[in-house]
């Protein structure tokens, strides 16, 4: 297809990828994949049902087992774990702070890995994570890689966290982040880098309006087709 986009947005945590690739995907009708919410919901799975973060093999057997589905709906998209409705559970502060472990285990990667290269081989799609552009889709039609400040993203967890009325302390977010970017930068499989051919975007001082404009602007130049 001549015609199919496929979009990769990498970033470390809090740096705007997920709300920036939902609403390019709104603006230009592409399928939105959310490869952060697809660890999310197998670490979920794994503290609501006692599987040890570091027990790979039933990490593993836990995901064959299952389904993990995103769905369009009036109020947003929606994350489904064997058609269970998990969009806020997963976002809950015990699952933010497991999901680096189970992330780091490479055939938990290899499995989702395949799940997502087969949910862009025939649609156009925006995919956002930490290794889409290097990893899962080395052949994307565009790669960001976004940035921000380490306050910075402390500050749009802080705020996201208090609109979802969860209970958050902003210098303990900071800790969390900092420690976050260690962990996925630095693990031995699939880590957080940018790629080659990337174009990278500081979001510290820009409006999530903004950063979506500049992407879409770029898209509209390699793409005129979707510039609608």
């Amino acid at each position: 297809m001549n015609n199919q986009l496929t979009v990769a947005i990498d970033g470390p945590a809090s740096s705007g990828k997920s709300t920036v690739a939902k609403k390019i995907a709104d603006d230009l009708n592409l399928i939105y994949v959310d490869s952060g919410a697809m660890y999310r919901a197998i670490t979920l799975m794994a503290l609501r049902k006692s599987i040890a973060l570091e027990n790979q093999e039933a990490l593993v057997n836990e995901l064959k087992h299952s389904s993990i589905d995103f769905k369009r709906t009036e109020d947003g998209q929606r994350v489904y774990y064997n058609e269970e409705e998990i969009t806020m559970a997963i976002r809950q502060n015990d699952v933010t702070n497991a999901v680096s472990v189970v992330a780091a285990h490479p055939d938990v990667r290899t499995v989702l890995v395949e799940r997502q290269r087969e949910m862009a081989s025939s649609k156009s799609v925006i995919m956002d994570g930490r290794d889409i552009g290097t990893v899962v889709l080395p052949k994307a039609s565009l790669k960001i890689f976004l940035i921000a400040s380490v306050d910075e993203r402390a500050e749009r967890r802080y705020k996201e966290n208090k609109e979802k009325g969860i209970d958050s302390d902003l210098t303990i977010l900071k800790q969390e982040i900092s420690e976050r970017d260690y962990k996925d930068s630095t693990r031995e499989v699939s880590p957080l880098k940018k790629a080659e051919d990337a174009i990278e975007i500081d979001t510290t001082a820009m409006s999530i309006e903004e950063v979506v404009e500049k992407i879409k602007k770029i898209i509209f130049e390699k793409h005129p087709e979707f510039d609608k």
